[in-house]
């Protein structure tokens, strides 16, 4: 069998090859997959105590890699190195939230007591737990799996996104110093051909995949005939509505930020903005006003608060969906068009007059351009939110937080915020519904899908 063909890796802001990267093959796959099960297989019999002090000493070793790992991401995706840091940053607190509640989320869940029996449900590792991470945050996708499951007892194949291949080796690299044992963490550059045999092999037991909704289907498919389970996240098309009680000058910085951070390429980023009609026209020219202070540049200067996107082909996307609003009456009020010269760069854009006949309204975009529409009711707002396909979050802004409280429980997303937007608390789940996704990772929760609950049912006392 022939080797496959190496990938380039281009830094967007430049345009240009900056590495080559050399997929495994079949047999050393095949190798690797071997020694990866006979090492879980005695992992699962380590003491959650012991993976959770590895995995303290994984967050030590990382830390110390905290400015090349960050440097990497920018040459890799894009992403402006400050914000490259918080991602570092932000990561580790994960991975410290995670090891904090495994104790108890692993702990056996004993029965109420019976004479003469003992009962209790133990959450026994699944075996190879194959991560697909996005490229978009390629440290805190990957974390929401890699360290619960290990957590677990579980091995992890690490297969990241082939933008952002050296996120998964620092996780290999940070783990490997931590002492974890061999085989029990590798991070794969393969191609979309070998994680499908991998799947319809059954040589992994769990797959989690976070990319696009076809994406995710295909996947899917090939688990579901296997029987395999999976966790699907796959992006969304999130919203924001604003109350005529908001904090107009906490509201206003706050959803910008929610939009551009990361030049829009969140899956929780939001994407659709509804404002009632007495604040609307107040809350576009404010929500303008800062958008244009934002800075569009390299991504290695410090200054800069928007780099280029991470795919060229993410600005036809973007040049489609304004156009078509624009025809449809929205109107352009800053940005929408490229910004010559080298690397994936576009302005950041906002379009207000926006409604559900556009795209841009309906389908995620995945960069820098929001559409703003007025809202006569909050009732209407509400019915506007839950008019999408997708259902990740959804944000509400009032200073009535009863008010607030009450819409969000009449909102389907997985995840509602009030007076906050783009932002994962890992004590709670992090979970979609709808096109957004299945199952959930993080929380205590999240250690249920990446564990599967063995019952023990045992009679003590046969006699008298």
């Amino acid at each position: 069998m022939s080797q496959p063909s190496a990938w380039n890796l281009v830094n967007p802001a430049t345009g240009e090859v900056f590495r080559s990267i050399e997929p495994r093959s079949d047999a050393q796959m095949d190798a690797l997959l071997a020694h990866m099960r006979a090492a879980q297989r005695q992992w699962r019999d380590v003491p959650v105590s012991t993976r959770a002090a590895i995995c303290q000493e994984f967050v030590a070793r990382f830390e110390g890699m905290k400015e090349s790992v960050a440097r990497d991401i920018t040459l890799q995706m894009g992403k402006p190195l400050a914000q490259a840091r918080g991602e570092v940053n932000t990561m580790l607190d994960r991975a410290r939230a995670m090891i904090r509640l495994a104790p108890a989320a692993l702990a056996d869940d004993v029965q109420p007591a019976r004479e003469g029996f003992h009962r209790f449900i133990r959450h026994e590792p699944l075996g190879i737990v194959l991560d697909i991470p996005a490229w978009n945050y390629p440290l805190l996708i990957a974390v929401n799996v890699v360290v619960p499951a290990l957590l677990a007892g579980n091995a992890v194949l690490l297969k990241h996104s082939r933008l952002t291949p050296l996120c998964g080796d620092a996780f290999a690299e940070a783990f490997a110093a931590a002492a974890l044992p061999p085989g029990l963490l590798a991070s794969v550059h393969i191609t979309h051909d070998a994680v499908s045999r991998l799947i319809q092999s059954r040589a992994v037991d769990f797959v989690s995949f976070t990319g696009s909704v076809e994406g995710g289907r295909q996947v899917y498919r090939q688990a579901s005939a296997q029987l395999i389970d999976m966790g699907l996240e796959l992006g969304g098309k999130d919203p924001a509505l604003v109350l005529e009680d908001a904090n107009f000058e906490f509201t206003v910085p706050n959803l910008v930020d929610g939009a551009f951070y990361n030049a829009g390429q969140s899956c929780c980023a939001i994407e659709r903005i509804y404002v009632m009609r007495p604040l609307y026209q107040r809350f576009v020219d404010a929500f303008v006003a800062e958008v244009e202070k934002y800075k569009v540049g390299s991504p290695l200067d410090e200054s800069t608060t928007i780099g280029p996107l991470a795919q060229n082909k993410t600005r036809d996307l973007l040049d489609a969906q304004i156009a078509q609003a624009i025809e449809r009456g929205a109107s352009l009020l800053t940005g929408g068009k490229r910004i010559s010269g080298p690397g994936y760069f576009y302005q950041p854009t906002v379009l207000a007059n926006a409604d559900h006949s556009m795209d841009l309204m309906r389908e995620e975009s995945f960069g820098p351009v929001i559409g703003i529409m007025p809202v006569d009711t909050e009732q209407q707002g509400v019915e506007l939110m839950n008019d999408s396909p997708y259902g990740l979050t959804a944000s509400i802004w009032t200073e009535d937080s009863g008010r607030g409280e009450q819409l969000a429980h009449q909102t389907n997303a997985g995840t509602v915020y009030v007076n906050r937007c783009d932002y994962l608390d890992p004590e709670l789940a992090w979970t979609g519904i709808k096109d957004s996704g299945h199952g959930c990772t993080l929380s205590h929760l999240g250690f249920g899908y990446l564990t599967r609950p063995k019952s023990f049912h045992l009679r003590t006392r046969t006699k008298g």
